[in-house]
């Protein structure tokens, strides 16, 4: 075998052609990877940008075995391994090139082409440079080829818009000649190792090898191993008394974590994880023959480790102001305030602050990360904020001031007193950040009403409860029925209101408080020990008023609990963050679907009219003729932009494959409500049921509320749906409950081993709004149905069944057909179930 370290461009250059061989799986890559590369990519612009010296940046190898060389002079590898990285820059290139064809620039819509995606003279396969497996070639063909279709709903697709988003959202930030840089970023400035085998070589055996190693060694591990290699008259002392303690009190996690961030609190703010190994040795080489000074350094390691389990285990900590912020910090999860936490612990040992004065600090760190979360700030660039507070704070004033002001800066989006009231009274607060971050907040708003005798949330098990119910039942659609605006449905103003903060509270009552109207709410709320929870209760009603009223007496208590930026105003002349959040969510629609401007308001916390009044002048982006009406009509005023020609958004549509009927109205099927455009975006909308091991037995006072509202709300499904559950029983599987306004049921299945449980279920049926989703959105994570082919397979035997019609499209989120369908096609349900069961088994075994 033979390797070189290569760019991307020369690596793809010629009349080649890169094939996929049919034992690897199908293209994987999620938002999480795509978003880690294309930070990466984004740091190497920026760097050219300013003009700095740009090293190449590593992304890994990639292995090659020589394939035949076909009759017209191409040359073809197979790739045996690195097809998720050489695939997804494939992808990237075939967005940039659209996002350039888009602007007009024709020559670099012909560079991209050519130098990168398509061996210009050869027809059929051998038109294209890269030829994924055969389950994702459609797809990837699509986007190659400018299809319609493009950017459909399977991983290459959602890898595709990923990237036209994050080109179109980074020109309108980016300097002039931004994107000519991203295309010389990608073509020169990402290095990939070739590694060639040689004809004879066994390509199977290299894929296996490769695939099954054991674990390597940690970035830690390779400092420690350089480390001690120097020390060879003091080394058995030095990890005896100071390595070997640390490594154990903070765990191989934990420590690699601190080597990190010692080197980030140094000033190296632009070091990331994978490179920990590289940076530290560079910066000790010269104490290579210094013995001495080298135990100096690993002494001042230790230290900051001590200071460091301060921070993950704040219980540790003296100083009660400093442990309080701590402990809350450790509460809201994440560690992207760790680099500024270390260094003002630093601080505080070193004499230069006191306790009071940081935890004063840690106190502005909580309300910037509370008040993003509020707000639903975009989190783009909020790791490399606090990597680069420690070098960046201003050492001549007191640290609490330092952070505030440094928090405070233009471009780090600290909103303000105005912005916090505008986001309490109208964003889905219920779909912003993790669910514990969710409570957190209600938790700290009901500590503010200081009661005398407050709830120990230590021991309570409460979680988030809409009062206005998410399915409400028709009387409150009858309340709600007095507040409508012109031209706004009972339904738009509930799901104007619905997840907002001021219709929200902590309950430990879910299942009694369901949809009940709001007197019955009123007498369990009145038995609660929390404060907001009796607040509520004494309302005469719950509409729209008493919300919006109750958001603005949340808020008070919101600003007093965590402070704003220095001056408080909103920044002059900076867009509205709703109106990114709003290009987010159009690219991210695959092709096939529509929305319309009330479900893109309900998204962004806004009004279908400057929805309506923002696409209209702002036609050119990407997805804006997506957007119908909420009857699935294009909008009489759309209007192109002057200058863009493009086909009336009709006829766009049709080619994508959505379908209208005589009166020009969409097929409703592939609309993307509000809460499947949140999925889209990554937020935590929240899940119907955890997928955790399977309990012994199931729960009867759930399962007979569930069997209750079915025969309440939809009578004829009940013996269908038993019918159902029962079949699935004697499959081998369990029938789980839910615990929210509606008792849910997920019929579930073991599909895991004792060491490693793996649960599965195909859908949860909701009795009262009478709908059964199927769950892709969870299935797409885990084996076997992760594979897009699977999850396409389960969508066509469940659309064979008459009544039921889900949309392609919707391949990655929770479509649904209505429950009555149990009442004439159970065993034909059953059929799909069976098969969902082997197909499981089949799996399992051979993942054993």
């Amino acid at each position: 075998m033979r390797a070189q370290e290569i760019t991307f461009l020369k690596l793809v250059q010629g009349e080649k052609q890169f094939q996929v061989p049919l034992y690897q799986r199908t293209y994987s890559w999620g938002r999480e990877q795509l978003k880690r590369l294309w930070e990466d990519i984004g740091e190497l612009v920026d760097q050219h940008l300013a003009g700095e010296t740009v090293a190449p940046h590593f992304l890994g190898s990639v292995v090659l075995a020589p394939g035949q060389i076909q009759a017209g002079g191409v040359q073809r590898w197979l790739v045996v391994d690195g097809q998720q990285r050489l695939t997804t820059l494939m992808l990237a290139f075939t967005a940039l090139r659209d996002h350039l064809k888009d602007a007009g620039h024709e020559r670099g819509v012909a560079r991209a082409h050519r130098q990168v995606l398509v061996n210009e003279f050869q027809e059929g396969l051998d038109h294209y440079r890269l030829l994924p497996t055969q389950a994702d070639r459609e797809a990837f063909i699509s986007c190659v080829q400018s299809r319609a279709e493009a950017g459909g709903s399977d991983n290459i697709g959602a890898a595709y818009r990923f990237f036209r988003g994050a080109l179109a959202e980074g020109q309108e930030t980016g300097e002039a000649n931004w994107i000519s840089t991203v295309e010389t970023v990608l073509k020169d400035l990402l290095s990939i190792v070739e590694i060639t085998a040689e004809s004879g070589d066994n390509v199977y055996r290299i894929f296996e090898s490769i695939n099954n190693t054991g674990v390597g060694l940690s970035q830690s591990d390779l400092l420690r191993n350089y480390v001690f290699m120097l020390l060879p008259k003091r080394g058995e002392r030095v990890y005896d008394e100071l390595w070997l303690p640390m490594q154990q009190s903070l765990g191989p996690k934990n420590l690699e974590l601190l080597v990190w961030l010692d080197l980030i609190v140094r000033g190296h703010s632009k070091t990331k994880q994978s490179e920990i190994y590289r940076e530290q040795q560079k910066r000790l080489q010269p104490l290579a023959n210094n013995e001495e000074a080298l135990q100096r350094e690993i002494e001042q390691l230790a230290e900051r480790g001590r200071r460091f389990l301060h921070i993950i285990e704040p219980q540790r900590t003296s100083s009660p102001a400093l442990r309080a912020v701590l402990e809350r910090l450790a509460t809201w999860g994440g560690q992207t305030h760790y680099p500024l936490a270390l260094h003002l612990l630093d601080l505080v040992d070193a004499g230069r602050t006191t306790p009071e004065d940081a935890a004063q600090a840690l106190l502005y760190v909580e309300s910037y990360l509370v008040r993003r979360l509020i707000c639903q700030t975009p989190t783009t660039g909020l790791n490399r904020i606090f990597m680069e507070a420690p070098k960046e704070l201003e050492t001549d004033r007191p640290a609490a001031e330092a952070v505030r002001r440094f928090l405070s800066g233009r471009r780090r989006r600290w909103p303000s007193d105005e912005e916090l009231r505008e986001a309490v009274r109208s964003k889905p607060f219920y779909w912003s950040g993790r669910p514990p971050q969710r409570s957190y907040i209600l938790r700290r708003l009901e500590e503010s009403y200081r009661s005398t005798e407050p709830v120990d949330f230590a021991k309570a098990s409460l979680s988030v409860e809409h009062v206005l119910p998410q399915r409400p039942a028709p009387q409150w659609f009858e309340l709600l029925a007095d507040e409508t605006e012109p031209n706004q449905t009972p339904q738009e103003l509930h799901d104007s209101l619905v997840h907002t903060l001021g219709n929200l509270t902590l309950t430990g009552d879910n299942s009694k408080l369901s949809n009940h109207p709001f007197q019955r709410k009123q007498q369990i709320l009145e038995s609660s020990a929390l404060r907001m929870n009796l607040e509520i209760a004494s309302a005469e009603r719950w509409g729209k008023a008493e919300i919006l009223a109750r958001a603005d007496r949340l808020t008070e208590r919101a600003v007093e609990l965590w402070p704003g930026p220095i001056g408080g105003v909103k920044p002059a002349g900076e867009e509205w963050p709703g109106w990114a959040e709003l290009r987010a969510a159009l690219v991210a629609m695959p092709s096939g679907t529509w929305t319309s401007y009330g479900d893109v308001a309900e998204l962004i916390g806004s009004h279908p009219v400057p929805v309506g009044t923002y696409l209209g002048s702002n036609s050119s982006v990407i997805g804006a003729y997506r957007v119908l009406t909420s009857e699935g009509k294009v909008s009489p005023s759309f209007r192109w932009s002057d200058g863009v020609n493009r086909q009336p958004p009709k006829e766009l549509l049709l080619g994508e494959g959505v379908t209208f009927d005589a009166a020009g109205r969409a097929d409703r099927s592939q609309r993307l409500t509000a809460p499947e455009l949140a999925i889209l975006l990554g937020k935590d909308v929240a899940q119907p049921v955890t997928p955790d091991p399977l309990p012994d037995e199931e729960d009867a006072d759930a399962a007979e509320r569930f069997r209750t509202q079915l025969r309440e709300h939809a009578p004829e499904a009940v013996t269908g749906v038993a019918a159902t559950l029962d079949f699935w029983r004697g499959q081998g599987g369990h029938v789980a409950y839910g615990r929210n306004e509606e008792t849910s049921c997920f019929p579930k299945l073991d599909a895991g081993t004792s060491e490693r449980p793996h649960v599965l279920w195909p859908f949860g049926i909701y009795p009262v709004s009478g709908t059964v989703e199927v769950v892709f959105e969870y299935l797409k994570t885990r084996t076997p149905f992760d594979d897009t082919e699977q999850r396409r397979e389960l969508l066509r035997r469940l659309n064979k069944i008459d009544g039921i019609d889900l949309p392609e499209a919707k391949l990655e989120l929770r479509p649904s057909f209505p429950v009555r369908v149990f009442a004439e096609h159970a065993d034909e349900i059953c059929g799909v179930l069976d098969w969902f069961v082997h197909t499981a088994a089949l799996d399992l075994a051979r993942r054993q």
